[in-house]
């Protein structure tokens, strides 16, 4: 069978393609070689951007009937829980006015339900190599399933196989992958007796962040900075004692403590790390989610990105479908033209934004301490700059911040338009 899209991954990025282009009444075969979905302590916080088409997919309405948490702000909080920072989402135009919470598990699993007729979802495929013209131009990808091995052509093949993405090295284009100096310990806390919080939190301490928010079912999402090689080997006894003294130093946190004892086991230790694509095309191929950009889960903007990508994706193939009067590798391509054209500014806006806010709260070098409060206290004191960040970390639309408002955030110059708000 000859297909019109080829996706390679199906995580959120590539659903979210399928979902898109599909709906274009394009036939599209999604590939990914693990064979069921593995449970991730990552990707449960959608923001209004990618809110917005989940809405217009039917995607939001699935989720709220299975137990969606809305959240309304997203805060920076000191040690004893006091807000220094807080990104008011009620503040943005309706209805694009929360957070959604819910496991990615789930998400994947409402986004695939969500998949048109003209989508086929096949696990445990392998993409082997992509299969190419004469000009180099590439026209689907050779896949192996089992021990049967066949082409899939395809006028557009969409690579959202990950960080470490194959399609984007045979396409030879650069990335540079940088990990943090640190990792994240997730635990998933349920029947928490210490009270539910209602927002996405993240507290500063000294130690690096917590971060808090709910889950459906009553449960709690719990991540703690550590350092890489901080739980390595760690027995039940040392684990309980290291769990302890990260609540310890957190007043806000101490209740949780009992509860995050009796949930040691639900431990998952994630790398962390950002990379931004020095290309999101080439010739019969666009790049989606973590193949073209990563960023620190604290701000809640990678898998956002992804899905917001997507519906770029099939925004500007439609509109070249429309002009060329079907689909041609002419139309592809100039598709991806614009969508390189329009998205690499934009991801280059939120890796930005994603590594700022990421600075502010886990750095732990003296500099990094300084400058990260600094920022906080400030951008927390000055609704301009509080509702220009919302805006951006929302999804949106970007409203890049000024060297001026750089200059403003860490203090160093007034605002005198401090509490000139922007309407819409």
């Amino acid at each position: 069978m000859t297909w019109d899209v080829v996706v390679c991954g199906a995580g959120v990025g590539g659903l979210a393609a399928a979902r898109a282009l599909g709906g274009l009444g394009l036939r599209v075969l999604v590939v990914d070689k693990q064979p069921r979905v593995r449970p991730v302590a990552k990707g449960e916080v959608l923001q209004p951007g990618a809110l917005r088409l989940l809405r217009a997919w039917g995607v939001e309405r699935r989720l709220d009937e299975r137990g969606a948490v809305r959240l309304g702000r997203l805060v920076v909080r000191d040690p004893g829980g006091v807000p220094l920072m807080a990104l008011d989402y009620g503040a943005l135009p309706a209805p694009d006015q929360w957070l959604l919470a819910h496991d990615h598990t789930v998400i994947l699993d409402t986004l695939r339900e969500s998949l048109p007729p003209g989508v086929e979802l096949r696990r445990g495929v392998l993409a082997e190599e992509p299969l190419r013209d004469a000009a180099g131009r590439v026209t689907g990808l050779l896949l192996k399933e089992g021990d049967r091995r066949y082409e899939a052509p395809a006028a557009l093949v969409v690579g959202a196989d990950g960080i470490s993405s194959r399609l984007r090295r045979w396409a030879r284009i650069e990335a540079r992958r940088v990990d943090y100096p640190h990792r994240l310990v997730s635990f998933d806390i349920a029947g928490a007796a210490a009270g539910r919080p209602r927002d996405f939190s993240a507290y500063v301490t000294d130690r690096g962040l917590r971060l808090l928010y709910p889950l459906p079912g009553g449960r709690l999402r719990l991540y703690v900075q550590v350092e890489p090689d901080e739980l390595r080997g760690a027995g039940p006894g040392e684990l309980a004692d290291w769990a302890t003294r990260a609540l310890a130093s957190v007043p806000a946190l101490r209740p949780l403590t009992p509860d995050l004892l009796a949930h040691l086991g639900s431990r998952q230790t994630l790398p962390v790390a950002r990379l931004l694509s020095s290309r999101l095309t080439a010739p019969g191929l666009a790049l989606l989610g973590e193949a073209a950009y990563a960023v620190h889960p604290m701000a809640a903007q990678g898998m956002n990105t992804a899905i917001t990508s997507a519906g770029c994706l099939a925004e500007q193939l439609a509109a070249h479908l429309g002009r060329a009067g079907g689909l041609s590798a002419a139309a592809v391509d100039g598709a991806l033209r614009d969508v390189e054209e329009r998205l690499a500014p934009t991801l280059a806006q939120a890796a930005r934004t994603s590594g700022n806010a990421a600075r502010m709260v886990t750095d732990l070098s003296w500099r990094g301490r300084v400058l990260g409060r600094r920022a906080v206290r400030h951008t927390g004191a000055n609704p301009r700059l509080l509702h220009t960040v919302t805006h951006n970390m929302s999804g949106l639309g970007p409203r890049p911040l000024t060297l001026l408002d750089r200059l403003q955030q860490l203090g160093l110059v007034p605002d005198p338009r401090a509490h000139r708000v922007p309407t819409g």
